[in-house]
């Protein structure tokens, strides 16, 4: 088939490109910008547009879709040629569930730890040989995409609340009518796109019902929000809590009938494992298969990643933008170094996390360091034009 990528230059978008690509269709795309590690990956399979910019030549009735990136403006030139000209348009969540649409799907959803949670059930999948689809939300150490189209009978997925594209502003999740799945908890973010925490938490809902009947929603038990939504959604709902666990020379080990040693750490990180082990029963998987593949797996970039590790420092980078997460982060690894100097230095670097209504939110998030350190990059207030 004729696909063209509208905005083909983002962190998933490219991934759609280069896995449709991989499956033998002829795949152009436009960008006004794109950066790396997406520049080299596309110019590697042919795929890198001659120039960046938006070109309605490229649209014709040659196509057999478009897929349409968020990173489009509703008056995109190439996106109004589209429309104008009748060419079949797609979101890449649409377009995700008529890939998968006859497959059993699995989704992963929540305001934290999504990422490394999906990456959890593909580590276990892989390790167990299943055939299976994925998307997920960063590169992942063993898997050349961060999305995968086959003709496997499982598709896993990342499910982002944030919006699908601007001719559907609603959020990428609901589109993706799961079998099987996860919400990792419930923490305000995306300020700019959900201004109330009632709003916010009014699309989990919607993703609950969204599971298809016979479906099963997985849980985190602790959360005073998902337990309303599971109280009131008609479909059959399992909670998960922490594991019981040990810290043996900076490693945790949990014991299920036996011990399993594990590579990663964090009481955010074993509860978002619960859940994952709990979506792997759904397909069959057992608890000894889960847990004896979990040893191995090291977490993914940008994660509690370990950078550096000598005699007398230790470093580690996360992606911790919210609140929430930068508190877990902290916690974690106060609670796996109890014994060592704990720096915790953070980046304000995003529009939501600079709002003036939302920096409360983070107060205390890092008491756990021994010291903190905050720092913020000035063009960002230029751009948003503060004082």
């Amino acid at each position: 088939m004729n696909i063209h990528i509208i905005a083909c230059g983002g962190a998933v978008m490219h991934n759609i490109a280069l896995a449709l690509h991989n499956l033998g269709h002829t795949i152009t795309g436009s960008d006004d910008e794109i950066f790396e590690p997406a520049l080299s990956r596309l110019k590697v399979k042919g795929i890198l547009p001659e120039q960046f910019g938006w070109f309605p030549d490229k649209i014709n009735q040659n196509l057999d879709f478009i897929i349409l990136g968020m990173h489009a403006r509703a008056d995109n030139p190439e996106l109004e040629k589209a429309q104008k000209i009748g060419v079949k348009i797609y979101s890449f969540p649409e377009y995700v569930y008529e890939h998968s649409k006859d497959k059993i799907r699995i989704v992963v959803g929540g305001s934290h730890g999504k990422t490394t949670t999906t990456a959890m059930i593909m580590h276990v999948l892989k390790s167990l040989n299943k055939s299976f689809d994925y998307l997920v939300g960063s590169q992942l150490e063993g898997f050349d995409t961060m999305v995968k189209f086959s003709d496997a009978p499982l598709m896993v997925i990342e499910g982002d609340e944030y919006l699908t594209s601007t001719l559907d502003p609603i959020p990428k999740f609901l589109k993706y009518h799961p079998h099987f799945a996860q919400i990792t908890g419930i923490a305000w973010d995306h300020i700019n796109v959900f201004p109330t925490f009632k709003g916010y938490v009014h699309q989990f809902e919607l993703f609950a019902n969204s599971i298809l009947p016979k479906g099963k929603l997985i849980y985190f038990s602790e959360d005073i929000e998902l337990q309303k939504i599971a109280n009131n959604t008609p479909i059959e709902n399992k909670a998960y809590t922490t594991p019981k666990f040990e810290i043996i020379n900076h490693k945790v080990v949990i014991e299920n009938e036996k011990k399993y040693e594990l590579e990663i750490f964090g009481e955010h990180n074993l509860q978002n494992m619960e859940g994952a082990k709990l979506l792997c029963e759904c397909i069959g998987i057992s608890n000894d298969e889960f847990y004896s593949a979990m040893q191995s797996f090291a977490g993914t970039a940008k994660r509690l990643e370990k950078v550096l590790d000598t005699k007398d420092l230790i470093i580690f980078r996360d992606f911790a933008h919210s609140p929430s997460k930068l508190k877990a982060t902290a916690d974690a690894v106060k609670q796996q170094y109890a014994d060592c100097k704990i720096l915790a230095i953070f980046e304000l670097h995003t529009f939501s996390s600079l709002s003036k209504d939302f920096l409360p939110q983070f107060l205390n998030c890092m008491e756990k360091a021994d010291q903190s350190i905050v720092y913020f990059n000035p063009h960002v207030f230029e751009q948003k034009k503060w004082q």
